[in-house]
């Protein structure tokens, strides 16, 4: 049976409420802390990588337990429902942080709630990625819900990374009392994706493997486990630029020059930026589609990071930049070409899981949705490490007051860790989307995955 738009859309309307967080763990924590916190660096580098590594811990039993749950509201919704609040509850929490506390009093308050937002994102993302799995196994409407949820998305990401910059100003209060506004809207996104996706397909009854056995099943899908390993290099090239990108709209970008200069001048350069980069992600969410359609979605997903990097480097021959208009347009086009970033592997991996369910019988969703989240989740993880021990060796000096003067060979490394070093990764999956993962897809299931 073929899905309504409205059950399509209302799929995708769930990630506005998650990609809240997503900026938050990637764009914001790692600059709060070492611009307004005074943690160094490495320490926070360091401890967000702790935070992160613990979430994916939790991935596979949150996606054991999602499989196994049996409830009149399905196996999913539960879940999904519950962990709505506690996000919101611990995004709060990380802004919220006391005034006349040390720098390591900061960093704990911070990582207490920054646990425990992940926790509740874990909850809501594991069971909402399962659905994608469930709900059809069309690949082509598969891809337009993806486009449904990466324009959706793309309003959650310009929510927490240009509406809260914007409204914080260059205060820490200023971040608190943003994020209060926002956690609302994070928590009704994600509710009324649910009520929206009530009549859709589902599968309801439990499987009755162990969590050992699914895990087994899963990772015999040697395909997916190699898109799982191929996907979480990209990301880690995509989160390197996330985790420097607020420090680097301070540091190396002035809002002067052209006719943006007045916008960034009012919302600030990161918001600003950050604003243009989504235009782009949106305004590209039906060009992967049909792109995925002529090319293939392996194809289209190699055009797309390939032309993502030739975008980086041309951001790092612009750096530091004067002219913020110019920077504007290559954010666009960034934007533009992470939408196949976002978009197309999300939609190849559920074809993976039709492979699975039609040679074993088994419905483990959960389980391939734990695995799919943990190569993001890891590199998630060591891009803030990674960062703040390159800005740590080059001598990056930590605040507790906002800008502060900088040598010149700390912003330099901040120019390359942002730009040439994302790129250089990116090849690396680039390499093995063609040269490793394309032989594999041979055969009627792996066309429907490619």
């Amino acid at each position: 049976m073929a899905l309504s738009v409205g059950q399509k859309a209302g799929w995708g309307l769930a990630d506005l409420g998650i990609n809240v967080f997503v900026v938050v763990k990637q764009l914001l924590v790692f600059a709060f802390m070492t611009t307004y916190l005074g943690v160094p660096p490495a320490v926070a580098g360091v401890l967000t990588f702790s935070v992160l590594a613990f979430d994916v811990i939790t991935d596979p039993l949150i996606g054991y337990l999602s499989d196994k749950t049996h409830s009149r509201f399905g196996r999913r919704y539960p879940w999904m429902f519950i962990g709505a609040i506690v996000q919101a509850v611990g995004i709060v929490g990380i802004f919220m942080v006391p005034d006349g506390m040390s720098w390591q009093a900061n960093a704990a308050w911070v990582m207490a709630f920054f646990a425990l937002a992940t926790l509740g994102f874990t909850a809501v993302t594991i069971p909402y990625g399962a659905m994608a799995g469930e709900m059809t196994q069309d690949p082509q409407e598969r891809s337009v819900m993806m486009a449904w949820r990466m324009g959706f998305a793309s309003l959650g990401l310009l929510m927490a990374g240009a509406v809260v910059p914007a409204l914080a100003g260059d205060t820490k209060a200023g971040f608190g009392m943003a994020v209060l506004y926002v956690s609302p809207i994070m928590v009704l996104a994600i509710w009324m994706s649910i009520a929206a996706t009530r009549r859709a397909p589902r599968i309801a009854t439990p499987t009755g493997l162990g969590l050992g056995d699914m895990l087994r099943l899963v990772l015999s899908n040697r395909r997916f486990t190699l898109l799982v390993v191929i996907y979480g290099v990209l990301t880690l090239g995509v989160a390197l630029i996330a985790a420097g990108l607020q420090i680097s709209a301070l540091y190396l970008m002035v809002a002067t020059g052209g006719p943006l200069a007045g916008l960034a001048a009012a919302l600030g350069v990161f918001a600003a930026l950050f604003a243009m980069f989504i235009v782009g992600s949106v305004l590209s969410q039906a060009f992967w589609v049909f792109a995925a359609a002529r090319m293939g979605k392996l194809s289209a997903l190699i055009f797309g990071m390939v032309i993502y990097t030739v975008v980086l480097a041309a951001i790092y021959m612009q750096l530091p930049a004067e002219s913020i208009s110019l920077m504007a347009i290559l954010f666009i086009f960034a934007g533009f070409c992470n939408g196949a970033y976002q978009q197309l592997p999300w939609a190849m991996y559920p074809d993976l899981m039709d492979v699975t369910r039609d040679e074993s019988g088994e419905a483990v969703e959960g389980a391939f949705a734990a695995l799919w989240l943990f190569g993001q989740k890891v590199a998630n993880a060591f891009a803030p490490l990674v960062l703040g021990l390159v800005l740590s060796i080059y001598g990056f000096q930590e605040s507790s007051e906002g800008v502060v003067a900088q040598s010149d060979s700390a912003l330099e490394a901040l120019r390359w860790a942002v730009t040439l070093l994302p790129a250089i990764i990116m090849w690396g999956g680039i390499a093995l989307l063609a040269l490793a993962y394309r032989p594999r897809a041979k055969g009627v299931h792996d066309a429907r995955a490619a």
